[in-house]
């Protein structure tokens, strides 16, 4: 695969995915949405496990890794989902830009001895700062945005929190190995829940849901998986970070373009703040460090 191609094919995956996740709901019930995504990612993933004869270990250290994963493939999805009826899709993507941060204040709180320096303080700070703009006036108006901010903030920490297991442990597996042991454990989970708080299948079907739960299982769980790593192995981190730069804004535009979403001024403000943020956090270090010499 070409590395252009595979870096083009994650920024459009991760700019479309939140608005596939809102589409996928409107069969009115989002836990049908994010379930069959799941089963349809698991099965796929099963499916190249097989063809490609990709080694699968189920020892109790694989089973751990596995696990981590979870943690973001149910407990982080399945709050975004949730989150994802009460905001719009291009703030899903902006919120999700802050796992960085996220990852780095777990890390701070859980070792000890991290330390972060001035450029990713101001960063943090950048980011609360713009995410207040956005949200402040809509909770003024008492409107509903409040449930999203907080569900998708969950999601974060919850990835960000899978993110650091998987690292703390330090397994030898296969990135596909991992992703379907992921999705294979939080299958089940998925069922259980659907059973206990909806039970019922959706009373329509639109298409338009349907080719988004579809999209989302072949190319939000495997493919865009598989091509991040495939990235990530061969692409400086500088230049993998530029896509939680990208993705935030291309996801705000294909909201209002797709999706009729009204993204007013102040979110506009609140998104580059939050942007300018994280790119301070990223590159800050790297850009006073050039300025000293």
């Amino acid at each position: 695969m070409s590395v252009p191609l595979a870096y083009l094919g994650v920024i459009i995956i991760w700019s479309t995915t939140p608005l596939a996740i809102k589409w996928s709901n409107e069969t009115g019930s989002f836990l049908f949405g994010v379930t069959g995504r799941m089963a349809l990612g698991a099965l796929l993933c099963l499916m190249i496990i097989r063809l490609w004869k990709i080694k699968f270990p189920w020892d109790r250290r694989s089973i751990q890794g596995y696990l981590a994963i979870s943690l973001a493939v149910y407990g982080a999805m399945l709050s975004t989902y949730w989150g994802a009826q009460f905001i719009p899709s291009g703030l899903i993507s902006v919120l999700f830009g802050l796992t960085p941060l996220a990852t780095s204040l777990l890390t701070l709180m859980l070792l000890k001895g991290t330390r972060l320096t001035m450029p990713k303080w101001i960063g943090m700070g950048l980011g609360l700062l713009g995410l207040a703009v956005i949200f402040q006036q809509d909770v003024q108006q008492g409107g509903k945005s409040l449930w999203g901010f907080v569900a998708i903030g969950i999601a974060v920490v919850l990835h960000a929190s899978s993110t650091l297991w998987v690292k703390h442990l330090e397994l030898k597996i296969s990135p596909v190995a991992l992703t379907t042991g992921g999705l294979v454990l939080a299958v089940p989970f998925y069922g259980i829940t659907w059973i206990f708080l909806d039970s019922e299948l959706p009373q329509h079907f639109p298409v338009r849901a349907l080719l988004a739960i579809a999209y989302l299982g072949v190319f939000g769980s495997v493919v865009g998986f598989f091509s991040y790593y495939y990235v990530v192995q061969r692409v400086d981190a500088g230049k993998v970070a530029l896509i939680t730069l990208i993705t935030p804004i291309t996801a705000l535009l294909l909201g209002q373009a797709l999706n009729g979403e009204t993204v007013s001024a102040h979110v506009w403000l609140g998104a580059t703040v939050v942007l300018s943020g994280l790119a301070l956090y990223q590159y800050g270090e790297l850009m006073f460090k050039r300025k000293l010499s």
